[in-house]
């Protein structure tokens, strides 16, 4: 019962930091760096305290998928740079077990969030449109951002990507709740 009620502390952990991080994100459009690298600390850190050597390295591995994956969409001009340290120190907080929860959860969650934004604003025909040319771009243009489809241009919608990240994480710990 112990080992199970502390398997939960990493995800409840991780919840923590992603809804501090969208609140930040809500309000002001950026995530700190004061949030991102005492999250990515702490994680390591628990997980070493708790865990031991092979869990640190697990937790590391795990902020490092986490990183990479959203790494990719801010190279292609999608995502802010405090989205990528986001995802990592929570994927650190939560440990590789709950990696794969977490990023399902997280593009799932991003998906019906832009859907319904774009459906609110009226602008869903047009933003199906940019993705097709997004499509197109990166297929020819590799991972450079669009030159007008991207995160600097003001008239794009623009979902503060913190909070899908935080809900995805409530996702991830409810889904590691119902396992254990």
């Amino acid at each position: 019962m112990v080992n199970q009620v502390n398997e939960l502390i990493y995800p409840a952990a991780a919840c923590v930091c992603a809804f501090a991080g969208a609140a930040f994100d809500v309000r002001s459009r950026r995530v700190p760096n004061f949030l991102t690298l005492p999250g990515i600390c702490c994680g390591l850190l628990m997980h070493l305290l708790f865990g031991g050597w092979a869990q640190l390295g697990s937790a590391a591995l795990a902020g490092l998928i986490c990183f990479v994956i959203f790494l990719i969409f801010w190279l292609a001009g999608g995502m802010g740079a405090g989205d990528v340290k986001l995802i990592a120190a929570v994927g650190c907080l939560g440990g590789l077990p709950n990696v794969g929860n977490l990023l399902v959860s997280t593009a799932l969650a991003g998906g019906m969030m832009a859907i319904a934004m774009a459906v609110w604003r009226g602008r869903a025909k047009e933003t199906l449109l940019n993705v097709g040319a997004l499509v197109v771009h990166h297929r020819f243009e590799g991972l450079t951002p669009h030159p007008s489809l991207n995160i600097s241009n003001s008239q794009t919608l623009r979902l503060p990507y913190a909070v899908p990240i935080a809900t995805g994480c409530a996702m991830a710990l409810c889904l590691a709740a119902m396992q254990r």
